[in-house]
């Protein structure tokens, strides 16, 4: 790693919309970003897909005087909020489904290095054990917010903020995206231009655009409602442990809104899973 070097001074602008992390800025052409336990796997993985010339993400420059890590910057748009009107679009939803894919393709074969993956939180409660179903296939960025995907030209071309990243299944990797996306929540925890969406022939469209297996669509919402016992308890774990941005979170009622994601699931998991099956329907 080499330390980055100003060699004139820029103009740092904050960029705003992360959940955690703070003190992200835009120095020119370039994203400064706290070190942090994440750091070693993320710096490998970003190495790994810059080898493996996957454009959809940004290049590691090095760590600048400050300490920080230094990345290209990509240009385009981001969901913010409030959400802008094309966040229910059918066609961007597609895109986000195929630059998923063709990121973990690119990431299945990285290997992280020893000791790089930072310990998972320390919570022992029967809904956590039970959520590891599976063996991890890969590294996955599994934070696949609106936040968190480049647009250009209406095409989601690029991932961005990799401190989530962890060894992960495909299934993990479109869950976490459809949570955000579909959105996998109950109608009165969606944005407004989400409301009233169709969430099963959302998770449909995803699913095709994605290339997801069909085991893997009958697995996918009993996969999320673990996932979210599973999430429930690791949120609050963070909030009392680490405080910042998941105490904040937690206090604003996130650990609300996944109990009522975890009924309206059970609940309408039946409908999500025919339409995620039945490949003769015509969409």
């Amino acid at each position: 790693m080499r330390a980055w070097q100003d060699i004139d001074p820029v103009e740092e602008i904050p960029l705003l919309g992360g959940d955690v992390t703070v003190g992200v800025v835009r120095v020119g052409d370039t994203v400064r970003r706290p070190l942090g336990p994440h750091s070693p796997l993320v710096h490998a993985l970003l190495r790994h897909l810059a080898q493996v010339e996957f454009d959809g993400a940004p290049r590691l420059l090095g760590v600048d005087e400050r300490g920080r890590e230094v990345l290209t910057y990509v240009e385009g748009e981001v969901a913010g909020r409030p959400r802008p009107g094309w966040i229910a679009d059918e066609e961007r939803l597609r895109s986000v489904a195929r630059l998923l894919r063709r990121y973990d393709d690119a990431a299945v074969g990285f290997t992280p290095p020893p000791g790089s993956v930072p310990d998972a939180p320390a919570v022992d409660h029967p809904a956590v054990r039970a959520a590891a179903l599976d063996e991890p296939e890969l590294v996955g960025h599994v934070d696949v917010t609106p936040e968190n995907v480049v647009f250009r030209d209406g095409a989601a071309v690029a991932l961005i903020d990799f401190d989530l990243a962890r060894p992960a299944t495909r299934l993990d990797e479109v869950v976490n995206a459809l949570t955000h996306w579909a959105p996998l929540a109950a109608p009165g925890d969606r944005d407004p231009l989400l409301s009233d969406v169709d969430v099963p022939r959302r998770c449909r469209l995803f699913a095709d655009a994605y290339g997801l297996a069909d085991d893997a669509r009958g697995r996918l919402v009993d996969v999320a409602v673990l996932r979210s016992r599973k999430s429930w308890h690791v949120m609050r774990h963070r909030a009392e442990a680490d405080g910042g941005g998941w105490a904040r979170m937690w206090a604003d009622g996130v650990g609300d809104v996944i109990r009522r994601r975890e009924a309206w699931l059970v609940e309408h998991g039946p409908t999500i899973t025919a339409a995620l099956l039945d490949r003769s329907a015509a969409l």
